[in-house]
């Protein structure tokens, strides 16, 4: 295997984008997965903007080849937000700035220069609590993503759903905690069905499926894996609390009466995202991890992916600490970690990336931004 191994840039919000660069490449990085979201957006969480997406047109597009070419990075773009459900507004802007994206990678070069564009698809609630309300978010799913997804097809680009529930993204008092519809493995088979495109696939995050005690390696042995793009390096330590005895592997935590709790003597929800009993961790950065990394590596090999490992440090002991160098110390690490499993041996400089060719100027025409009342 000759993997790249890359950044998610969420971990660097407070940087600008040359610093965010010089920090990719002293870790030791090929890529960076950019953090393009709203800046007027609602969401509070692992959030970064890296792009100056407003007025984004072909000059920008080619300084921002010639930056990354000149780094010897690669570059996809992605902002993760709710589409089809919560707040009617905010979700329409959501979907614009998706299209947004879309046109952006489009004159990055799009699926020449394997610049995709990251998502959530999210999950309409009000349709959810009606009967079959799983079947109408599938259906509201291609009332809105159809049309998305023609576009990055007629542009050369790919749209890729990462797999996190978001179980903390409405409030504890909610006895749901399945926030985003391409959570589970039915769900994205099921959106392949509905939309056939080739102009969609994935960003698998393993560790969201451990803490739902899926077997990430029995995932990608029953995946398509040519809908599979990206690898999220980012994973869960399950804790065995008395909270997991008290409520269970299954079900998330729910919140009662804090009285009434401490009366019973169990645990209720600290927070919104305190529900499922784990620690977000690195793999090899501070102690052992609830799995087989190895497994899961070779299982990708045997399925021959290509694709590229991107890091989302989002681990307790390193970008948590909001201390910049034990951030960086996490993603060293990592790297580190997956060295061996991803690169072959070389005598002088031990297990390392052989570089690819660097991107190319598309000969791509510019064209205006289009939003969604446009494309139905």
């Amino acid at each position: 295997m000759n993997n790249p191994i890359w950044v998610m840039s969420s971990a660097f919000d407070k940087l600008d984008l040359p610093e965010l660069i010089e920090k990719s490449k002293q870790v030791g990085a090929s890529g960076i997965d950019l953090c393009v979201f709203r800046k007027d957006g609602t969401r509070q969480d692992h959030t970064a903007t890296h792009l100056n997406y407003e007025g984004f047109g072909l000059e920008e597009a080619k300084r921002t080849i010639g930056t990354f070419n000149q780094a010897e990075l690669k570059l996809s773009l992605g902002a993760f937000e709710n589409m089809i459900g919560g707040d009617e507004d905010q979700r329409v802007k959501n979907q614009n700035h998706l299209l947004k994206l879309i046109r952006i990678a489009y004159l990055l070069g799009g699926n020449a220069n394997n610049v995709k564009v990251g998502t959530f698809v999210g999950y309409n609630h009000e349709l959810g609590n009606e009967i079959d309300g799983f079947q109408k978010n599938l259906d509201e799913y291609k009332r809105v993503f159809a049309p998305i997804i023609k576009y990055a097809e007629d542009l050369g680009v790919t749209v890729l759903y990462e797999n996190c529930p978001m179980e903390g993204w409405r409030s504890s008092r909610y006895s749901s905690t399945y926030n985003n519809l391409p959570a589970v493995l039915a769900a994205r088979k099921l959106m392949y069905e509905i939309i056939p495109s080739r102009a969609h696939g994935e960003i698998y995050d393993p560790s969201h499926d451990v803490w739902q005690n899926t077997d990430p390696v029995a995932v990608i042995k029953a995946m398509d894996i040519s809908r599979l793009h990206r690898i999220h390096v980012k994973t869960t330590r399950n804790l065995n609390t008395q909270a997991r005895v008290d409520w269970g592997g299954m079900y998330p935590m729910q919140h009662v009466d804090a009285t009434l709790a401490r009366a019973a003597d169990i645990t209720i929800p600290a927070h919104d995202w305190d529900r499922h009993h784990y620690e977000a961790m690195l793999p090899g950065f501070g102690g052992s991890d609830s799995m087989d990394w190895r497994a899961f590596v070779d299982t990708l090999k045997s399925r021959d992916f290509t694709g590229v490992f991107e890091i989302e440090n989002e681990a307790k002991n390193s970008k948590d600490t909001g201390v910049m160098s034990a951030t960086l110390q996490g993603f060293r690490s990592c790297i580190n970690f997956l060295a061996p499993m991803l690169w072959d041996l070389d005598e002088k400089t031990g297990y390392s990336y052989k570089k690819e060719s660097e991107l190319t100027i598309p000969d791509a025409k510019d064209i205006p931004e289009v939003t969604m009342d446009k494309l139905r």
